[in-house]
């Protein structure tokens, strides 16, 4: 049963309407009070809640009403509100709420975010290892055992029947996309397209042409017609990634279209509607970015009503084997080497490295000295030597705390390092830390580093 708590008897009414003509059970109560009541008898599997029940337009009743529900109870809550007070809507879901419409509402979006809510409170626990999950869904491509992975892959099987729009988050290279794609190919929208959007790479100017379309003569060179992203995906599901990047101008239009499912093709007046699964990424702290005042918080709230993070490799190093051998196999069929393996000691070597780049430096480490070496059985020096080539992107965030480590005491790690990494070659390791070799060999006598200088 769902309870809808309006003042309004026009819009309860209306809402009743919707619901029983899609099979819903509902009810409809015009007070907090009354609303309570009926909480406290029937116990609801939704409860839509308008923010005002009088002429008072603060939002302060329904505030009031939705933190007494979730004293005692845990089905979800679904806030109705006006634009003009969308803040209001924000500080209900740090209440507790888990989505939230605009008034006027769409009729299609209103019932998606009900079905959507409804399934995700009513789904029963996943399996609990890799085998049944690999029985129940589509995983073949995310590899991995460890017990985050094997969690991260329980969500996806749990929400992907659902339309619940889903936040990826984690380092550059940990395979966001990828966990998009399956998120997709396990929903219903499956056989539907999946539109991939780097929002990193379109500038504010051209964000909604290349988002909403524009018709013929909407701007100096729109020559043809053109469908934007949204269209492409209608019916399937588009992943926006680097949300993180996403300018303020844009993140407002883009927020417009995720509130309603609706938008305007640039140079027409015509509204177009989108029914759509939206998927987002990010290796940025968008929470981070909301207190710096870089990302609005609505748009924050309508693209995670599920947050998935996922762990660094470093952090679950006990599956590089696996990965390995998984990025092994299919090079032995693109390249036509099917004697190709590495070698157990290679594979220990490899499972130390800390590759800041994650699965897509590991992956290039493996192509490209599978490429290179000229060997079947691939040793540590065959990856060694393609390591030095490997390009990885510089984080600051690697870098020590403050105050944990002073920068003479840097200088003289990274140098140890260096000399180790590179068996003593001063050239290579002076190379390496981007100075001369006349200079290395002052910072090893400053440091009273001893070495027997092998061969450059």
């Amino acid at each position: 049963m769902i309870l809808i708590v309006d003042d309004d008897i026009a819009v309860r009414t209306s809402l009743l309407l919707l619901l029983q003509n899609h099979k819903y059970e509902a009810i409809g109560a015009e007070s907090a009070g009354k609303a309570l009541k009926i909480i406290n008898q029937q116990t609801p599997e939704l409860v839509i809640l308008d923010l005002n029940f009088s002429i008072d337009t603060s939002g302060k009743e329904g505030m009031a009403l939705l933190k007494k529900i979730r004293e005692n109870h845990t089905m979800p809550v679904l806030l109705i509100t006006g634009w003009g007070s969308i803040a209001l809507a924000v500080e209900g879901m740090k209440l507790g709420a888990n989505d939230f419409i605009n008034k006027p509402w769409n009729n299609d979006h209103l019932l998606q975010s009900v079905k959507t809510l409804l399934s995700l409170q009513n789904q029963q626990p996943a399996p609990q290892n890799r085998k049944q999950l690999d029985k129940q869904y589509n995983f073949k491509q995310l590899i991995g055992e460890d017990a985050r992975m094997i969690a991260i892959l329980e969500t996806i099987g749990r929400v992907a029947a659902t339309d619940a729009s889903v936040l990826i988050t984690g380092e550059s290279g940990t395979g966001k996309e990828l966990i998009a794609e399956a998120i997709h190919e396990n929903s219903k929208r499956a056989n539907k397209p999946f539109v991939k959007v780097n929002l990193g790479g379109i500038s504010a100017s051209l964000f909604e042409s290349e988002m909403f379309g524009h018709i013929r003569g909407a701007f100096t060179d729109a020559r043809f017609d053109r469908a934007g992203r949204f269209e492409l995906a209608n019916k399937g599901t588009i992943f926006l990634d680097e949300i993180g990047d996403l300018e303020s101008g844009s993140q407002v239009k883009l927020l417009r279209v995720l509130q309603d499912r609706t938008y305007e093709v640039l140079g027409s007046s015509r509204t177009k509607t989108v029914d759509v699964r939206v998927v987002c990424a990010t290796n940025k702290n968008l929470n981070e970015l909301v207190a710096k005042g870089l990302f609005r918080e609505d748009l924050l709230y309508r693209i995670n009503l599920i947050h998935i993070h996922l762990p660094p490799l470093r952090e679950r190093n006990g599956d590089i084997p696996l990965l390995v051998n998984f990025f092994i196999g299919n090079m032995q069929e693109i390249y036509g080497r099917p004697g190709l393996s590495v070698a157990p000691a290679a594979m220990k070597w490899l499972q130390k490295l800390q590759l800041p780049g994650n699965i897509r430096q590991l992956k290039n480490l493996i192509e490209r000295t599978v490429l290179v070496s000229g060997n079947e059985v691939l040793n540590i020096e065959d990856f060694q030597s393609q390591l030095e080539l490997s390009p990885v992107q510089k984080d600051k965030n690697q870098l020590p705390g403050v105050g944990t480590m002073t920068l003479e005491e840097m200088e003289e790690g990274m140098v140890r390092q260096a000399m180790s990494f590179h068996k003593n070659r001063i050239s290579k390791a002076a190379a390496a830390l981007g100075i001369t070799r006349n200079a290395l060999y002052r910072r090893l006598e400053k440091y009273q580093i001893p070495f027997n200088e092998a061969e450059d």
